[in-house]
């Protein structure tokens, strides 16, 4: 295969939200793990209810208002001085395991591969210097430049417009449903990394060219 340009997702993909669990333990004990669980679910219902009225704010405020919505929900009181220390996390979390490895295999087989977020290039960019992951990724990519979210159709030709690609070049790398159907529809390949097996695929719109469990398996697939 010729070299691709790669669009890798990044929360959920690239990077692990989840991982929020650990510094939401000082202020939720051994209810980190769902309050992490409910603000990542937020923050993605909140984008696509945004992305739909046309009500677009910056993804950084929408992380803030799904951590305000799942402190209420859980019942976690939290002081203005953690809720920042937990937003200042945020753009601080780890990558998942394989994945430094995974986009050096990747990088020495000439893909171009680029960081294509929700989240704002300020936070991307940070995410990527404390995952370590810059080094292998060309400019990121954010739906902030067409004041929408993921999966509107606009934010797939964005893409295309900043790295000059094609869309049947384009691969779409995510851990997210909406996002494979969306870059699907835009006519891109997709490769759906399925990180839990427990998690199905939505049962309509188009279905990802390749399913992965993580992204060591992408090198052997596309390389």
């Amino acid at each position: 295969m010729k070299p691709a340009t790669l669009a890798f997702d990044v929360y959920g993909t690239l990077i692990n939200p989840l991982a929020m669990a650990a510094p939401l333990a000082e202020i939720a004990g051994d209810k980190a793990g769902a309050l992490a669980k409910l603000w990542r679910e937020t923050q993605l219902a909140y984008s696509f209810r945004r992305a739909a009225m046309g009500a677009y704010a910056p993804f950084s405020q929408v992380t803030e208002e799904a951590l305000d919505y799942a402190l209420d929900a859980i019942g976690i009181q939290a002081t203005s001085a953690e809720k920042a220390a937990l937003l200042a996390q945020y753009t601080r979390l780890p990558a998942f395991d394989e994945v430094p490895e995974a986009l050096a295999a990747l990088a020495k087989i000439g893909h171009k591969m680029h960081a294509f977020s929700n989240g704002t290039l300020e936070d991307i960019g940070t995410l990527m210097d404390t995952a370590g992951l810059s080094t292998f990724l060309g400019d990121p990519v954010s739906v902030a430049g067409v004041q929408s979210f993921k999966p509107d159709p606009r934010v797939y030709a964005l893409f295309e417009e900043k790295t000059a690609a094609e869309a049947r070049s384009v691969w779409l790398l995510s851990s997210n449903p909406f996002d494979i159907i969306g870059a699907g529809q835009a006519g891109w390949n997709t490769i759906w990394v399925q990180r839990s097996p427990e998690i199905p695929f939505d049962p309509w719109g188009k279905r990802p060219t390749h399913i992965v469990s993580d992204l060591s398996e992408v090198a052997a697939l596309i390389g």
